[in-house]
């Protein structure tokens, strides 16, 4: 299950910043799709809608805006759920999907990602992570996590144990972790692609 915030002009015909989910059952190798482009995702909201573009949006050195996502497992139903904010239900991914996720996730991921990291001429790509901005330029600057938490058996929220950062081209992006205070278990990360660094 993916909950994310992209821009893909290849899948939406324009480079506005989307909240989108994906879903696949077998590690991307033949099921799975964005939104509701196939049958998977059920949509209950008619408010929000799944591929949506978003606004207002944070602004280097500007204001900063934050989105409250939350994922959890229906102990009755064994639907996965998504809840955007405080009080929009989005939709469901139903039980039936998933032989894996039958009874709980075994692992989280929170994060950023690129795709098409290389070009023909084997140059690292000039698509930017989050903000573009590397993670120790910090708050205005980088993009964030923050109030990092997981959904325990007994459907509560939780701090997340042994939490690990990880990032598989330092040089082109990176990210940096931090817990405590009112942000809890939270991070920064991004990075502009291709740089002096980054060829």
């Amino acid at each position: 299950l993916c909950v994310c915030f992209q821009v893909s002009p290849q899948l939406y015909g324009d480079t506005r910043t989307r909240l989108f989910t994906y879903w696949t059952s077998d590690a991307y190798q033949g099921t799975g799709c964005y939104n509701l482009l196939c049958s998977g995702f059920v949509q209950v909201n008619r408010e929000i809608a799944m591929g949506g573009s978003i606004s207002p949006l944070s602004g280097y050195g500007n204001s900063q805006y934050d989105i409250t996502i939350l994922i959890w497992k229906d102990p009755k139903e064994g639907h996965w759920w998504l809840q955007f904010g405080e009080k929009y239900i989005i939709g469901y991914w139903p039980a039936s999907l998933f032989s894996y996720l039958s009874e709980s996730a075994s692992m989280i991921e929170w994060g950023g990602e690129v795709v098409n990291s290389q070009s023909e001429e084997g140059k690292h790509t000039t698509t930017q992570m989050g903000s573009g901005r590397f993670a120790e330029e910090g708050w205005g600057k980088a993009s964030y996590f923050k109030n990092v938490q997981v959904v325990d058996g007994s459907n509560e929220l939780r701090n997340p144990e042994n939490l690990q950062v990880f990032t598989d081209q330092e040089n082109c992006y990176n990210v940096k972790s931090g817990d405590g205070g009112s942000w809890g278990s939270h991070f920064y990360y991004g990075g502009p692609g291709r740089n002096s660094n980054c060829p």
